[in-house]
C-alpha cells in the first residue's frame, strides 16, 4: 500500500544564488510516496520517467537523505522541465560492500515507479552518479523492453578488484557489451578521480570494441559533483544537454 508522505514545503523558484546550480528552473510538481518521490510538470498524464540513482558510500540515517538532497530534487525539475517525470529514492549503499541490497532497492523502486499513474511505465530511463556507476551492470546485462536509455554522470564503473563481493556481477566494463543498442550516455568531468576516469575510459574503449551504443558529453574543468557547488554556465549547459539526450531518448519508438 502506498503511504501518502506529508505535503512538501512550497519550494522558492531556482535563483541565480552563488549556490544554486539549477536557477531558473520553476519547481515541479511534487508527490511523495513512501519509498520515492516524483517530481513533474503535470500529474494528470503518463509521462516518461528518469530515476536518479545517487552514489556514496552514505551513512545510514543522514538527513537529508539523497532523495532529499537539492542536486537531485534541481534535476527533477530540470527533467519537468522538458516533459519528463523525475524520481528520487535512497538506496542502502551505506558502504562499498551494500551493492547487492543498493541493486535490489532499485529493482523494487523501478516497479513501484512503472505502477504510479504520472509514469509511462514502457519509457523508463536510469541515470547513475558517481559510485552509483557499478549499480548499471544489471541493467546491461538483462535490459527489459521498458528500459530506454541509461546515463552516468562521472562514475567509477566497476568495484576495486579486492572488493570482496561480487566484482564480475558490478563490473560495467565488462556488462557494457550486453546491451548494444541500448542508448547510453557518460558525462565525465575534467576534474576526475584517476581510478574512476580509469573504468570510465575502459568502458569507452570497449564500446568501440563492440560497437555499442554510447556518446560522451565532456566537460574540461569540471569537478567531481559539480553539481553541488555554485552555477557554472558551461557546467549547467552540458548538464542541460545530457536532459535533452534522455528526453529525446524517451521520446523513440522501441
Amino acid at each position: 500500500m502506498v503511504i501518502q508522505a506529508k505535503p512538501a514545503t512550497p519550494r522558492l523558484q531556482h535563483t541565480a544564488g552563488d549556490y544554486d546550480f539549477f536557477y531558473g528552473l520553476k519547481p515541479a510538481k511534487h508527490v511523495a510516496r513512501e519509498t520515492f518521490d516524483l517530481y513533474t510538470a503535470d500529474t494528470k498524464d503518463q509521462r516518461p520517467a528518469v530515476i536518479f540513482i545517487h552514489g556514496g558510500p552514505v551513512p545510514e540515517g543522514q538527513t537529508p537523505s539523497p532523495r532529499h538532497w537539492p542536486t537531485f530534487i534541481g534535476y527533477s525539475d530540470l527533467a519537468a522541465s522538458t516533459g519528463l517525470v523525475g524520481v528520487t529514492f535512497d538506496h542502502r549503499l551505506y558502504d562499498m560492500e551494500r551493492y547487492p541490497d543498493s541493486a535490489q532497492d532499485i529493482a523494487e523502486v523501478v516497479e513501484k515507479v512503472r505502477r504510479a499513474p504520472q509514469v509511462d511505465p514502457d519509457r523508463i530511463a536510469l541515470w547513475f552518479f558517481s559510485a552509483g556507476g557499478p549499480l548499471a551492470a544489471d541493467w546491461l546485462r538483462e535490459t527489459p523492453s521498458w528500459l530506454r536509455a541509461v546515463v552516468w554522470s562521472y562514475p567509477v564503473l566497476a568495484p576495486p578488484c579486492d572488493w570482496p563481493g561480487d566484482v564480475e556481477r558490478f563490473d560495467c566494463r565488462q556488462a557494457i557489451t550486453g546491451a548494444p543498442e541500448l542508448p547510453k550516455l557518460m558525462l565525465r568531468v575534467g576534474e576526475e578521480y584517476s581510478s574512476f576516469a580509469d573504468t570510465q575510459n575502459a568502458v569507452i574503449e570497449a564500446t568501440g570494441n563492440f560497437e555499442s551504443a554510447l556518446e560522451v558529453i565532456d566537460v574540461p574543468g569540471a569537478v567531481h559533483g559539480f553539481e553541488s557547488l555554485k552555477y557554472d554556465k558551461r557546467e549547467r549547459e552540458a548538464t542541460d544537454k545530457a536532459m535533452d539526450w534522455v528526453a529525446h531518448a524517451l521520446s523513440q519508438d522501441a
